[in-house]
C-alpha cells in the first residue's frame, strides 16, 4: 500500500451524503457505548476531535460537556462540520499533522474511523505519537476503528458480499464496502489494519490500551440487526501515554 491512498471524504458528493448521515443501526453501536467509556476513564473537559468530518463526533463531544476542537484536512468535510454548526471550532490541518494545537493541553482526543483512511502503518505510528503530545498528564484518546470482521459480513448499515477479496486482505491493504444508509452507495475504500497491528502502533507511539471495548447489538434495541449481535463491526480502544516512553523506537519494519 503506497502514501498516495486518497481521502473519499474529499470528493464533493461523498462528503454531502455522510454529512447527512446520522448515527442509524450499525453506526449506533459505535457511539452507543462511549459515554460510559469516558465517565469512566476521563477527567476534565477539554477534547480534540481528531478526524471530524462532518462535525457529527464534535457535536456528540459537545453533548457530553466537553470544549471540543474539531480537526480534518478534509476541506469538502470542514466547509460541511461550519456551514451546519456556525458555532463550532471546526479547523482544516494539513496531512500528518495535528495543526497549531498545543501540547499536553487536552483531556480526551477522540478518534472516531480516522484510522480507517489512513495507509501506511508507519503514517499511523507518527498520528499517533502527535496526538499523545497534545494530552495533559492523565489525557486519554478513544480510538474508535473498524473491526477486521466488518469488511466480511452482512450488516444492517453496511454490505460487502460484493468484495469478496476483503477476506484475503492484509494490513494496508485497501478493502471495499457499500454504506446502505445514504444515497451515495459508491463502494467506500478502507485501510485494513489487523487488532495485532494496532498494538504495534500504539507501542511505537509511546501509547497502551487501558480498554479495547467491541459493542454487541441487543435484541431489545429498535433494528433489524444482521450479524451485530454475534459479531462487533467496532473496535473501540481507551489509550493512555505510557509512563516510560523515551521516544526512540521509529517503527522500523512496519508497513
Amino acid at each position: 500500500m503506497s502514501d498516495s491512498f486518497t481521502n473519499v471524504y474529499n470528493d464533493q458528493a461523498r462528503a454531502a451524503a455522510y454529512s447527512a448521515l446520522e448515527f442509524p443501526a450499525t453506526y449506533y453501536l459505535a457511539f452507543r457505548d462511549i459515554p460510559s467509556m469516558i465517565r469512566e476513564h476521563v477527567t476534565g473537559k477539554r477534547a480534540v476531535d481528531f478526524g471530524c468530518g462532518a462535525g457529527r463526533s464534535t457535536r456528540f463531544l459537545r453533548d457530553l460537556g466537553f470544549d471540543v476542537i474539531g480537526i480534518d484536512i478534509s476541506a469538502a468535510m470542514v466547509e460541511l462540520a461550519r456551514r451546519s454548526d456556525p458555532k463550532g471550532d471546526y479547523r482544516l490541518v494539513e496531512d500528518g499533522t495535528t495543526g497549531d494545537l498545543p501540547p499536553e493541553s487536552f483531556d480526551l482526543i477522540l478518534s472516531a474511523f480516522a484510522f480507517d483512511n489512513i495507509p501506511v502503518l508507519q503514517n499511523k505510528v507518527r498520528l499517533f505519537k502527535a496526538l499523545r503530545r497534545l494530552l495533559k498528564p492523565g489525557g486519554r484518546m478513544i480510538n474508535l476503528v473498524s473491526s477486521p470482521a466488518i469488511y466480511v459480513h452482512e450488516w444492517a448499515s453496511f454490505t460487502t458480499k460484493d468484495f469478496p477479496k476483503n477476506r484475503e486482505a492484509r494490513s494496508g491493504d485497501l478493502v471495499h464496502i457499500v454504506m446502505l444508509d445514504v444515497e451515495d452507495q459508491r463502494p467506500v475504500e478502507d485501510i485494513y489494519c489487523t487488532n495485532e497491528d494496532y498494538q504495534t502502533v500504539w507501542r511505537e507511539a509511546g501509547l497502551k490500551p487501558v480498554s479495547i471495548h467491541r459493542p454487541l447489538g441487543t435484541s431489545d434495541e429498535p433494528y433489524q440487526w444482521v450479524s451485530e449481535t454475534k459479531v462487533s463491526p467496532w473496535v473501540i480502544s481507551v489509550l493512555a501515554p505510557e509512563s516510560n516512553y523515551d521516544g526512540c523506537n521509529d517503527a522500523k519494519g512496519l508497513r
